[in-house]
């Protein structure tokens, strides 16, 4: 790295734009959960894609290293550098104008910082929705919703990020930009090349701008909370819940009693919504712009819940506070667990017949490496997306437990694939699980993937030793 391209860059994005200082830069290199924290001889600010590209430009031309970096809300370490502290991030937080919104054409078209929930506000400014819904929807940005193909709360009715998207400004690794904005949901004239970079990490080009779907607001919402006896019986109350709405179920969660009594003890003045404590609750939200009365078909499908025995006790909210209070409960899990000590994350996907059946093979061979820890599997089971998250036991040290990551990776990843399941559901790969990547792909596909990274990325420099090494 040479003072030159320092020069280059302050250059192109001014004094404002560029941060030198450790200090400064504390808030880019360190991953939110403390597990990477790296090292980068700058970061910098630009707040156009003609910024965007002078600055990949003369990067390219020195070979030095760059690092995208969206709301920096990765939880696999793909928007932290390595500690050698050669490598340059690009943050597109300045970049967060929404560009147009299209109501009729129910499009919008954003720069690619803009924050998650500034798109769901402006959808809603125009009586739709951006159904995009994640747990760091204040802080994250959905050019790195895009680069990570973000899934969520609503993938059972709506699909991930990549469904969601129609058109793509990138700026590819030598400095051109490729404007792929299209508002177009029909356009059969060759490779579809924007899916290249949805999910791609950043290590083919960064996103620096996005058209994306919007949806019809709907009128009517429920959300209920059932108590049920197993794992297994949430699954069979998804399809009964969808065969009797005519799939009107947007969102379906399953929580665990642990989860539960963490978020009430860590949550300020967080009640558990059900009056007794039961295993397991799933959460329920029926949305309809033609159905009115959608509190008297959630009652409909408790009570043949009940009949069939794959519900034990439900609670419907009968007020929006009540509907945020419900879905809170949801939201602090992940965060609810920190101050609980040392947790192995995993991001599972598994088809929906055999969530139940991954939970239970997982805890049973978890168990034969740490016998006392603490099982927290929650998660998305519309679309079979388990979180799986043990926890240290009460008993052991965190740093003794977290030196069981990668052995008690492999047993639950091993347990996923031979499900037909995914390593990485909605997380992506980043540094997290690099080294697994190539255990669990095919060979063929790797090879394909290092194919398309050599065409469009010959010197490495787009976020390197993520996803691929």
């Amino acid at each position: 790295m040479t003072v030159d391209l320092i020069e280059q860059l302050t250059q192109i994005v001014g004094e404002k734009g560029i941060l030198l200082d450790e200090a400064d830069m504390q808030g880019f290199v360190v991953e939110w959960r403390d597990k990477f924290i790296g090292k980068a001889r700058a970061v910098v600010l630009p707040k156009s894609t003609e910024e965007v590209a002078a600055v990949v430009k003369a990067c390219a031309s020195s070979k030095s290293p760059l690092v995208p970096q969206g709301g920096n809300t990765s939880l696999v370490g793909g928007s932290i550098p390595f500690t050698k502290g050669d490598e340059i991030i690009l943050s597109l937080r300045r970049m967060h104008t929404i560009r147009e919104v299209d109501r009729l054409n129910g499009t919008m078209t954003v720069d690619a910082g803009c924050v998650l929930a500034n798109l769901q506000q402006a959808a809603e400014e125009v009586d739709c929705i951006f159904p995009l819904r994640i747990g760091s929807e204040g802080s994250c940005q959905i050019g790195g919703n895009i680069s990570t193909n973000a899934g969520g709360v609503q993938v059972l009715h709506y699909g991930n990020t990549r469904e969601q998207v129609l058109g793509l400004e990138v700026v590819l690794p030598d400095g051109q930009i490729w404007d792929g904005m299209t508002s177009l949901r029909k356009d059969n004239t060759g490779y579809d090349l924007k899916q290249l970079f949805i999910g791609a990490e950043g290590t083919l080009g960064i996103v620096t701008g996005a058209v994306v779907k919007m949806y019809p607001r709907p009128k009517y919402q429920q959300v209920a909370l059932a108590a049920i006896p197993s794992v297994a019986a949430a699954v069979e109350f998804l399809n009964l819940a969808r065969t009797m709405s005519g799939d009107q179920v947007t969102a379906i969660e399953i929580i665990p009693r642990i989860a539960i009594d963490m978020v009430c003890r860590h949550v300020p003045n967080f009640a558990d919504p059900m009056p007794d404590k039961y295993d397991w609750q799933i959460l329920v939200e029926l949305s309809s712009s033609s159905t009115e009365d959608l509190s008297g078909l959630m009652e409909t499908i408790l009570e043949a819940g009940f009949e069939q025995e794959i519900v034990i006790d439900a609670v419907i909210a009968t007020s929006e506070a009540q509907q945020a209070h419900i879905w809170n409960l949801r939201e602090e899990i992940s965060g609810a667990q920190k101050p609980e000590g040392g947790s192995i994350k995993h991001d599972i996907s598994v088809p929906v017949s055999r969530f139940a059946d991954f939970i239970r093979e997982a805890d049973i061979a978890v168990r034969k490496i740490v016998p006392n820890f603490r099982s927290v599997a929650f998660g998305h089971i519309g679309d079979g997306n388990v979180h799986y998250n043990p926890m240290q036991p009460l008993d052991m040290d965190k740093e003794e437990y977290l030196g069981h990551w990668e052995e008690v990776s492999r047993v639950v990843h091993d347990i996923a694939v031979s499900m037909r399941g995914s390593i990485s559901a909605e997380h992506g790969i980043g540094r997290l699980k690099s080294d697994d990547l190539v255990l669990y792909k095919p060979a063929i596909e790797i090879d394909l993937m290092h194919r398309i990274k050599k065409a469009l990325d010959p010197d490495g420099i787009m976020n390197p030793g993520k996803l691929l090494k």
